[in-house]
């Protein structure tokens, strides 16, 4: 077997054929050899009639390395904001899919159909992972754009559809328009800016697309501070008025003049906060409306600064976790948690380090595949910023501005045992002359010894130790890019007392070069090529009016802080909240027309049911052939909780109560062939020192058709077509 080309070969396709033909044409003439174009299963199916043995790996090949300095570990952060609108769009495309089934698919309008296309492009090897040139990049946005708009239009008429059938919400024969807010982030959202004066109110749907319940506090930027929220029941909730950070209006002016051509109307003043309780694969509704002069209102936030406390170290936080502060030097100190016992030092840093530009003796510099760093510089503010503390009912906030180009929020939610840091970086400046890769270190005590864990596709972690490999003896030649590995979920640290958590919004770089310390790449921009084909400078860009500067970007990572063996379930429950965002929906409603309560509430699924806290929907979509695709997957990993990496039951009657299951046909996990036709082909190799005597792969069992319940082990995904017998609903 002769291995053939690699990249960039075959340009001149036509030449090359033409010679290969002739060559297998006159080779297979001779006959002593029979000479073909193979393909990918040809060649494993010769590999096996070899009857070898095979050495058994059982970890992955990062971090890949083409040359002692050039480790393959930038693109894990190269463009970041295309990264985080694929992830988004990804949760965005689930949550769709899932109401394309509820409400019914039709054969004309509206689908989904459009965005998986693109996301599916998205996941080229020079896609998400940014190693394109600009004009691709652009090109992939553009098709998430447009299958994000037709996906739009289905999600608001599935949910208009819901809406009217669970509750007598429509006026009249008007259909129900719902608008969504792509822009949120950047606090553009014109349904909720909308003036509340003359008796109007802002319906708010809040769907949930995990398969349990879910208590998430909501913010959209509002006009006025003085609104009051209410529940589907009519009953006013708790809600908080924070305002809106101070790097906030520059961005929503200028980003949304880019992505929408038009500048936004002026810069509002506050977020609006409140707690919704979702129940799984469903919605509630919600109610924002002007208050009157002297009812009940939102409480806005108490606003302190640093320079105003008399106290040598300032508090946040409302609930079991508080984060300590020191007002001079305005700097996390402390990370402490009232219900788990956890008291530890922590401290938070941002740094950049310089691109490398190659030099004539080795030429290898720093672009979108390959990190290879020249220096490492700390960012310090350019002059004492004091801490801006928000403090409410539902959360604290800390605002802080590091430079001119970085800044960030971090919020201290009362329900929860987490902290989430919100980032706004750029532009990075190269007036310079130097490119720079940002990034930022959580510090602490724990004494990791040289050990850390990545994610693995958002599934296993992988334990990782510094400057070492398992497979051979590693000469270092790069000690910060040689130990940068992708984070796609989490990365975490700990030691025989503790463990810190970090999880990510989107895929980026990330290390723990120092024990006690994790450290994530969030953003580069660099001024020379890496000389791997794509021959272009990372170096993105925005304009606007024929102005142009480097792109900023808006993101987010959440820590924790465990004993040591309880930060699992946070980072396997809160990390499927990362991946499935709520879904949010507005519509106007006229002061003309009196509120009538309830408002709608919906759940797909038996309301006295929810998934185990140890499983995820992954797929739940409606197949032109009627059929449902449905996958689930078990969170956890064998060993990794004592109560949640054991065997899980998912039952499907109380899934589809108003189907009656006709049959349920399990396939391979990509859903192209029966799994019984696949177990009969699959190849049984020769491992190296076996003995034949390994312990067997525990899997979920058949699933009985009478019971219909789904068992799955753990870390085992099952894909299966429902059909349905299409004439008998129940409950309808």
């Amino acid at each position: 077997m002769w291995l053939m080309g690699t990249d960039f070969r075959y340009q001149y396709a036509n030449s090359w054929f033409r010679q290969m033909d002739k060559f297998i044409h006159y080779v297979n003439q001779d006959g002593r050899v029979n000479a073909l174009y193979s393909t990918p299963s040809i060649y494993t199916d010769l590999k096996h009639a070899a009857d070898e043995e095979w050495l058994l790996k059982t970890e992955d090949f990062f971090p890949y390395a083409d040359h002692p300095n050039a480790y393959w570990t930038g693109y894990f952060t190269s463009r970041p904001a295309f990264k985080g609108y694929v992830r988004l769009m990804s949760g965005y495309y689930l949550a769709a899919r899932q109401l394309e089934f509820f409400k019914g698919r039709n054969s004309s309008g509206p689908n989904t159909d459009a965005l998986a296309d693109a996301l599916a492009i998205a996941q080229h090897h020079d896609a998400v992972s940014g190693t394109e040139r600009q004009h691709v990049a652009a090109d992939y946005a553009l098709r998430l754009s447009i299958g994000y708009k037709e996906a739009e239009k289905l999600v608001a008429s599935s949910l208009a559809s819901l809406a009217e059938s669970t509750s007598n919400i429509r006026q009249g024969n008007t259909v129900i328009n719902f608008q969504q807010c792509p822009l949120l982030n950047i606090s553009y959202c014109p349904p909720s800016e909308a003036d509340l004066s003359d008796g109007k109110s802002l319906l708010v749907v809040v769907y949930n697309p995990l398969g349990w319940k879910r208590e998430e506090v909501i913010r959209i930027p509002v006009s006025t501070e003085k609104v009051v929220v209410r529940d589907s029941s009519g009953g006013e909730i708790e809600s908080q008025l924070l305002p809106i950070s101070n790097a906030t209006p520059h961005i929503r002016r200028k980003y949304v003049k880019a992505y929408l051509g038009k500048f936004p109307r002026e810069a509002l003043k506050y977020w609006l906060a409140f707690s919704a309780s979702l129940p799984p694969l469903g919605f509630n509704t919600y109610i924002v409306s002007g208050a009157k002069q002297t009812g009940p209102r939102s409480t806005i936030s108490l606003v302190q600064t640093s320079n105003e406390s008399t106290n040598e170290t300032i508090e946040v936080g409302q609930g079991s976790l508080k984060l300590l502060y020191s007002a001079d030097e305005g700097k996390l100190t402390h990370y402490l948690n009232s219900r788990s016992l956890v008291t530890s030092t922590a401290g938070q840093s941002y740094s950049y380090y310089t691109g490398n530009d190659g030099t004539d003796k080795d030429p290898q510099a720093s672009g979108a595949y390959v990190f290879r760093p020249n220096s490492t510089l700390p960012i310090k503010p350019q002059y004492q910023v004091p801490l801006t503390v928000m403090r409410g009912p539902l959360l604290d906030e800390v605002h802080q501005q590091l430079n001119s180009w970085i800044s960030q929020v971090t919020r201290v939610y009362k329900g929860k045992e987490h902290a989430e840091v919100e980032f706004t970086i750029g532009p990075i400046p190269v007036d310079d002359g130097t490119g720079k890769e940002i990034t930022t270190q959580i510090t602490t005590t724990i004494k990791s010894n040289r050990t850390f864990y990545t994610d693995s596709n958002g599934r296993d972690f992988i334990k990782r130790v510094r400057d070492s490999r398992t497979d051979w003896e590693l000469q270092v030649n790069q000690p910060i890019a040689g130990n940068y590995y992708p984070v796609n979920l989490g990365i975490y640290i700990q030691d025989n007392s503790t463990e810190l958590s970090l999880l990510v919004d989107r895929s980026v770089g990330g290390s723990s070069l120092v024990d006690g310390q994790i450290e994530l790449m969030l953003h580069r921009r660099l001024l020379h090529d890496d000389a791997r084909g794509v021959g272009e400078v990372l170096n993105e860009t925005v304009c606007v009016l024929d102005r142009c500067e480097g792109l900023t970007i808006q993101g987010k990572f959440f820590l924790r802080i465990d004993q040591l063996g309880e930060g699992a379930r946070w980072r396997r429950t809160f990390g499927q909240e990362i991946y499935s965002p709520v879904l949010l929906a507005f519509t106007e409603q006229d002061g003309s027309t009196e509120m009538n309560f309830p408002l709608p509430t919906f759940s797909g699924i038996d309301p006295s049911y929810s998934l185990p806290n140890n499983v995820a929907v992954i797929t739940l979509q409606e197949l032109e052939n009627g059929k449902v695709l449905l996958r689930l997957a078990h969170l956890y990993e064998t060993g990794e909780d004592k109560d949640y990496s054991v065997m899980a039951s998912v039952e499907l009657k109380m899934l589809f109560p108003k189907k009656k299951i006709v049959e349920v046909t399990e396939l391979s996990l990509s859903a192209n062939q029966e799994r019984t036709d696949m177990e009969k082909k699959r190849l049984v190799w020769k491992v190296e020192g076996s003995t034949g005597e390994e312990p067997k792969v525990v899997r979920g069992g058949p699933v009985d058709p009478a019971k219909l319940v789904v068992e799955l082990a753990p870390m085992e995904i099952r894909t299966f077509h429902v059909d349905f017998d299409h004439l008998q609903m129940f409950g309808s």
